[in-house]
Formats: C-alpha cells, sequence, structure tokens
C-alpha cells in the first residue's frame, strides 16, 4: 500500500514560508503585487481565479483581479498588459487561458515582459530553461514545478532515477523533463505516437502521467515501489478523475498523489513563490 502524497498540506507549508518572507518584503518597502486577467466568464477559469486570489491574499500578497468581458479587443487586452509592464507595483501578471478564438495566445502571452511573467510561459523564460540557464533569471512554469517541490518536499531522490513523463505539452510535459534532467534523472517522455507505453512506465522509478486522459495510466503499467504524479484533472460523470487509476496504482506504487488535492495545490503555491522572487527582483 502505498503512501498518498497530501499536496495540499506541503502547499499550505510552502505558502507559510512565503507569508513570513512577505512580511519581510512589506518591512522593505512593499508587498509582492500580482494582477490576475480575465477575459469572459468561463466557469472553470473563475473558480482557478478564485483561488489564485484567496491564496495570495492569505499570505499578505496584493493581489488584483481584472475581468474584461468576453468581446474585448486584442489591441485592448494588449494595451493593457502593457500598462501593468510599466506598473511598478505590479510583480506579476498572470493572463488566465483560454482567451476567446479571436485573440491570439501566444502574442498575449508574449506581450508580458519576461521578468513579470510568473507564469512562466514566455518563450525567453522557457528557454532559459530548455538552455539550462540557472544564473539568469527564470520563472518555471508553476505545475511542473509544483511536481519538483512535491518531489523534494517528501524527500524523494531524483539523482539517477528513471523518470518517464506520459504527455509532451509546453505546460508541464517537457518542462517537467527538463527539471527533471537539471536534477540528473534519466529522463523519458511518452507520447501518442509510444510502441509500447506499459514498457516504458513499468520501468520509471517516477511516473508523471500528464496526459488528460482519465485513468489512462493502470497499476499493472507500475513497477513496485515506483512513485506516481498525477497531474490529470478530468471530469467524468460530476466526479474528478485523475490520468492514473488510483486504486489500482496505489497498491503498486510507493507513493501517489491523489485527484484532488496533489499536484493542484502545488501549481497555485509555485505562482506565489513565483510572484515573490519577482518582488525579490523588482526591488521596492
Amino acid at each position: 500500500m502505498s503512501k498518498i502524497i497530501d499536496g495540499k498540506q506541503i502547499a499550505k507549508n510552502i505558502r507559510m514560508e512565503l507569508k513570513e518572507e512577505i512580511t519581510d518584503l512589506k518591512e522593505e518597502g512593499r508587498a509582492p503585487g500580482l494582477t490576475v486577467v480575465m477575459v469572459g466568464n468561463n466557469p472553470a477559469s473563475e473558480t482557478y481565479v478564485s483561488m489564485k486570489e484567496k491564496a495570495a491574499l492569505e499570505i499578505g500578497m496584493n493581489s488584483s483581479l481584472i475581468k474584461k468581458e468576453e468581446d474585448i479587443s486584442e489591441k485592448e487586452l494588449l494595451d493593457l498588459i502593457d500598462d501593468l509592464n510599466n506598473d511598478p507595483d505590479v510583480d506579476g501578471i498572470l493572463v488566465q487561458l483560454p482567451l476567446p478564438d479571436h485573440i491570439e495566445e501566444k502574442k498575449v502571452i508574449e506581450s508580458i515582459v519576461p521578468d513579470k511573467d510568473v507564469d512562466g510561459f514566455h518563450p525567453i523564460n522557457t528557454g532559459r530553461l530548455f538552455s539550462g540557464q540557472e544564473d539568469a533569471l527564470r520563472y518555471e512554469a508553476c505545475t511542473p514545478l509544483g511536481i519538483i517541490r512535491l518531489l523534494e518536499r517528501e524527500g524523494i531522490e531524483i539523482d539517477g532515477k528513471n523518470a518517464t513523463i506520459v504527455g509532451r505539452s509546453n505546460i508541464v510535459g517537457k518542462p517537467v523533463a527538463h527539471l527533471l534532467l537539471e536534477r540528473h534523472a534519466t529522463v523519458t517522455i511518452c507520447h501518442s505516437h509510444t510502441k509500447d507505453l506499459k514498457a516504458e512506465t513499468k520501468r520509471a522509478d517516477i511516473v508523471v502521467a500528464a496526459v488528460g486522459r482519465p485513468e489512462m495510466i493502470t497499476g499493472d503499467m507500475i513497477k513496485e515501489g515506483a512513485v506516481v504524479i498525477d497531474v490529470g484533472i478530468n471530469r467524468v460523470d460530476g466526479k474528478l478523475l485523475g490520468d492514473v487509476e488510483f486504486d489500482t496504482a496505489k497498491e503498486a506504487a510507493s507513493k501517489i498523489t491523489p485527484v484532488p488535492g496533489g499536484v493542484g495545490p502545488m501549481t497555485i503555491a509555485m505562482l506565489m513563490e513565483n510572484t515573490v522572487k519577482s518582488r525579490k527582483y523588482h526591488g521596492v
């Protein structure tokens, strides 16, 4: 029987540590400032944005939400971001995705100055990650960074381990692969063209499931004693399911994240961490 990794508790611990840092930053001049821009009324986005706001306020961060109607023009949105880029009290800018079809997401992401891109999606930040520039200011994407923090806080050794990632998205699969590589794991990335997925996951010490298909990874695909990180959030018949079949996988895994309560809370904690990092970079 595996140990369930409590992402909610680990995220809470990180937030409390950040709260202490923010107290010190306030004494130096001001709290970190995070601005979230949301276009339209997507219910899932509204829930997620509300969770971000709650987390930011809980730790003493200055958090603001700018809501715009779905018919906002691309130019208007880009002008708004430009204003936030030039606002000295804003350390982090996050544009909640998805955006309406008439707005090009790539253009919007690239319009955020890299040193305020606390979501870690700007090409300069991803480029610094993929080229291994640890000495330069960079923000790692929040979900991949949250996965690494989970492993570290649980005392799970990464160096020399075989890590298999199921999913090759720019948001999770590719960046988490590079973060694991930086920590000297031997990394395999699997995808829809992988010939024998079970063979790849079965030999992994660490499995990261980030493919977006409910319960695709079953217990017989997990090596005895492996660590399983489930990134998937799939709503099926009103129930949230991960990409891993939890009940069977937990019989083989030594440690496993649940859905919900695993990676999700860590994503928000890492957004807070990146914003504090940005505030330190920008100074008073």
